[in-house]
């Protein structure tokens, strides 16, 4: 691969713009660039996950699906690009089936709670369904590719389910809501 990243410094954004990747530039408050950030915000929130203490499969899914957000990256960055596929969302179908099968029913909401790795996953979930939302308001003013969209929901249930099965692993179980617990 050549060294595609020679110079971190540009100073080509000090105007508020920056350049997409077919070499258009745009304002850096376009929603592009907010829908792209989101995306970074959820992969790096993945990355803080994979700094703790996991199972080697669930290690290997968040790994992978690291790859597969920079390849969303790319997509966002590159207008009329698709890098995701079908094939992908029908892995995070596939995954969700798998864990999903492995954790007892819920019949109550839980609590984004438990280990540390479960809570940072919770919140990469969060962020997910807003990177979600931002992908769908861009999708609503340009040409998004459907299963970009596919994928980002499913993997916000896919990292819920991820959550329980890290706090299951560790030991921790699931902290239940209790609707109207702090009522005088």
């Amino acid at each position: 691969m050549a060294n595609r990243l020679t110079r971190i410094v540009t100073r080509t954004g000090d105007d508020g713009s920056t350049g997409l990747g077919d070499g258009s530039r745009t304002v850096k408050h376009s929603l592009r660039i907010d829908t792209l950030g989101d995306v970074d915000e959820l992969n790096s929130a993945i990355g803080t996950v994979l700094a703790e203490p996991l199972a080697d499969n669930v290690r290997d899914i968040l790994t992978a699906i690291q790859h597969d957000l920079f390849d969303l990256g790319g997509e966002i960055c590159i207008p009329g690009r698709q890098a995701l596929l079908e094939t992908h969302v029908a892995r995070l179908d596939n995954l969700a089936a798998q864990f999903g099968a492995s954790l007892p029913p819920l019949k109550e909401f839980i609590l984004p709670a438990g280990c540390r790795a479960a809570a940072m996953c919770h919140m990469a979930r969060t962020i997910c369904r807003r990177a979600e939302r931002r992908l769908s308001a861009l999708a609503a003013a340009e040409k998004v590719s459907s299963a970009s969209q596919m994928y980002l929901n499913r993997l916000s249930d896919l990292l819920f389910m991820l959550s329980r099965i890290i706090n299951r692993d560790a030991g921790v179980a699931d902290s239940y809501w209790h609707p109207g617990q702090n009522v005088l």
